[in-house]
C-alpha cells in the first residue's frame, strides 16, 4: 500500500537533485553563490532522501499503524527540510543573477508553502485510524491525492534556480548531488517487499494511485 506514497513521494526528493548538463566556466560570484547554497542544503538533501527511503522501507507488507508511524515521520521530515533549504536560499543572498532578488524571494516562499502543506499531509495521516485496514486504506488514498498535488510544488520550488548558469554551478556543487539514503533498507520475509507489487502488505488491495512524474521517476531509480 505504502509503495504509492512512496512514488508521488519521490517527486520531493530530487528538489535540488535533478540538476544536469556540463558547466562552462561561470562568474566567480555565481559559483560562490551555488557553493554557499549547497553546502547548507547538503544535510537537508539527505534528510529528505532519508525521509524517503523509510516510506520504501515500510512500503510492502507492513501494517497500518507501521505505516502512519512511518509516513507521519517522512512528512514532518521533509517539511522541516524545506524550511531549513528556504532558509539556505535566503541566507545565500540574492544569486548573482538577472533577476536575483526574485527568484530568492520566490523560492523562499514556494519552500515555505510546500513545508506547510507536508505537515498538512502528516495530519491527514495522523487522523487515520489504523485499526481498521479498510478505513485506513481509504484515507490513505486523500493522502496520495494530496501528496499528487504537493510533488508539483515540490518541483517547482527551485525551479528558477536550476536554470542557466545558476543550475549549472549548482550542478558542480558536491552538495547538491544526489545522496545516498543512510536509512538501511527494512529486512522483511516477504519476496515482495519494497517491490512495486502490494501483494505482500497486509492491507486491502483498494491502494492509493498517487503516480511519480517522469523527472521524479528518473531520478529515484538508483534509491
Amino acid at each position: 500500500m505504502n509503495k504509492k506514497l512512496a512514488a508521488a513521494l519521490s517527486g520531493g526528493a530530487v528538489l535540488v537533485l535533478a540538476l544536469s548538463g556540463c558547466s562552462s566556466d561561470e562568474g566567480d560570484k555565481v559559483g560562490d553563490w551555488a557553493k554557499t547554497f549547497c553546502d547548507q542544503a547538503k544535510p537537508q538533501i539527505q534528510k529528505r532522501a532519508d525521509a524517503h527511503q523509510i516510506i520504501i522501507s515500510t512500503a510492502a507488507d507492513s501494517k497500518p499503524a507501521e505505516i502512519k508511524a512511518a509516513d507521519s515521520q517522512a512528512f514532518q521530515d521533509i517539511a522541516n527540510a524545506d524550511r531549513a533549504l528556504a532558509k539556505a536560499v535566503e541566507a545565500a543572498g540574492a544569486p548573482p543573477v538577472q533577476n536575483g532578488e526574485t527568484v530568492q524571494q520566490d523560492a523562499i516562499k514556494e519552500l515555505n508553502a510546500t513545508a506547510l502543506a507536508y505537515e498538512g499531509l502528516k495530519k491527514q495521516v495522523d487522523a487515520l485510524d489504523a485499526t481498521n485496514q479498510q478505513k485506513f486504506a481509504d484515507g490513505l488514498q486523500g493522502v496520495a491525492d494530496g501528496l499528487t498535488k504537493i510533488e508539483k510544488m515540490d518541483q517547482n520550488a527551485l525551479s528558477k534556480l536550476e536554470e542557466g548558469e545558476l543550475g549549472q554551478a549548482m550542478a558542480k556543487q558536491p552538495g547538491c548531488q544526489k545522496p545516498t539514503a543512510s536509512v538501511p533498507p527494512k529486512t522483511s520475509a516477504s519476496p515482495n517487499a519494497g517491490g512495486t507489487s502490494d501483494s505482500g502488505s497486509s492491507t486491502p488491495t483498494k491502494t492509493p494511485s498517487a503516480t511519480p512524474s517522469k523527472k521524479a521517476t528518473a531520478a529515484t531509480k538508483s534509491e
